[in-house]
């Protein structure tokens, strides 16, 4: 049998067999060394290995690289390389000091196709208990960006969403470096990106841009990217069986975050549990919603309404501060309904819940605790006369005549005030010294504001 010489069977294998000084400098390495670390041999000899370490596997690749050196067989270590086109190379290193040449032999096992299979399966993993954890679509958002941060350089990551029903396109999330990282970089959402956006919703396809690419998808007669223009734009669109409910999108200013193929793949495969988890919490969401709120003028309901009275007592216990309640009833309410229809008493409705809001602040409260009955919370502080100012401000309000289906309709309401501590210390005596303080306001001819009984 003719003898096969040891340096063919090097040549043949597909690990690639490597031999570093000391220093990490290389003197050798087999022929597979390009096909993993995209050097071939000869421009290999005389780099130094630990300078195609990746940065964040640095520290504990030179703890490793010491304990060799004094003697111990390492078997198992892995870590990650750039290879020569920037892209990240998994390794799984087997290797030995050989005391009488002063080197370190070691062989490089490519073990990136079985990281990137195992990234994925813990990326769905990941997403799917964030869809069950996160309280709120900005929460998921920020998780899911984490999770894809893992995975790919996504420092700028962006979540867009599309409304069939209105067709309009936003971008609920949006994060990128602070300016300061990133002098340039554009308007966080820019036209172009809004373009490309559709354009993958529209066409349920993903979109990657590239310098390579950019001339086939920049409008003539642009041929460069404009400046402070990502290098990289990744965009997949987030498709459910109901439709495609928006995109995902990464863009990259620098060559060190270029965006491959491979990381098309990658964000592909995640993007059908990011759209199924995106979908569900929406759909938890506006249940939530239709549990809380009116459905005819989307003010709180009366459950709502009664969680953030108990909130705001308690506010008011810890603080010493006043509490006001309005109770407001529309006078002849019934009369609309019974000479114009219910259609036309709900529209008016809408506009009474419109104006009330108009006289409050933001940070009080409006509700709708049914038919033509309302209340508002106020949070007066140590002013007394509070309530008394915005009751007054409301009647003010009310004195103009609502504009309802071509019917001009003078409505007035009357109104009922309890304040605690004054009139109640728990939600169920000042609701009802407000409620009786407005009947008796009603009962005087309406039209009026009523202070409860002290």
């Amino acid at each position: 049998m003719q003898r096969i010489s040891s340096a063919n069977i090097v040549d043949l294998l597909l690990d690639a067999v490597c031999v570093v000084q000391p220093d990490s400098t290389i003197v050798f390495v087999s022929p597979a060394f390009e096909r993993i670390f995209g050097y071939t041999p000869d421009e290999a000899v005389g780099l130094r290995m630990l300078d195609l370490v990746h940065p964040d596997d640095l520290p504990g690749t030179q703890q490793q690289a010491q304990r060799v050196m004094e003697g111990q067989l390492q078997l198992q270590f892995e870590n990650r390389y750039l290879r020569k086109d920037g892209t990240v190379a998994h390794i799984r290193w087997t290797a030995r000091w050989l005391p009488d040449r002063k080197v370190r032999l070691a062989v490089a096992h490519d073990i990136t196709e079985r990281k990137f299979t195992e990234s994925m399966q813990s990326a769905i993993y990941e997403i799917s208990e964030a869809a069950h954890a996160a309280r709120t679509l900005e929460s998921l958002f920020q998780r899911i960006h984490e999770i894809v941060g893992v995975l790919l350089h996504a420092a700028h990551f962006s979540v867009a969403l599309h409304d069939a029903g209105s067709g309009t396109l936003s971008f609920p999330y949006h994060a990128r470096p602070g300016d300061g990282s990133l002098p340039g970089a554009p308007a966080p959402v820019s036209d172009e990106q809004i373009r490309l956006c559709r354009e993958v919703i529209h066409n349920g396809t993903t979109l990657l841009i590239t310098p390579e690419t950019m001339h086939r998808v920049l409008p003539l007669p642009q041929a460069a990217p404009a400046p402070g223009a990502p290098l990289y734009w990744l965009a997949v669109p987030l498709s459910t069986q109901n439709g495609v409910l928006g995109a995902l999108v990464l863009q990259s200013y620098t060559e060190q975050g270029r965006y491959t193929d491979k990381d098309k793949e990658l964000l592909q495969f995640v993007s059908t549990q990011v759209a199924a988890a995106i979908e569900r919490k929406q759909l938890h969401e506006r249940l939530e919603r239709m549990a809380q709120y009116d459905q005819l003028t989307q003010l709180p309901n009366r459950q709502l309404f009664l969680d953030r009275l108990s909130t705001a007592l308690a506010r008011a216990r810890r603080e010493e501060r006043l509490l006001s309640l309005l109770f407001i009833d529309l006078d002849r309410f019934k009369d609309v309904n019974d000479t114009l229809g219910h259609a036309m008493g709900d529209l008016l409705l809408l506009q009474v819940a419109q104006r009330l809001q108009s006289c409050v602040r933001s940070s009080d409260t409006v509700a709708r605790l049914g038919g033509d009955e309302f209340v508002v919370l106020l949070e007066s502080g140590h002013v007394r006369d509070h309530a008394a100012s915005v009751a007054g401000k409301i009647l003010a309000a009310f004195s103009e005549a609502f504009e309802v289906g071509g019917h001009r309709l003078a409505v007035q309401p009357s109104i009922g005030v309890s304040v605690y501590p004054e009139h109640g210390a728990d939600a169920h005596h000042l609701l009802t010294h407000a409620d009786e303080a407005m009947y008796l306001s009603k009962k005087h001819g309406g039209n009026q504001v009523r202070m409860a009984a002290p």
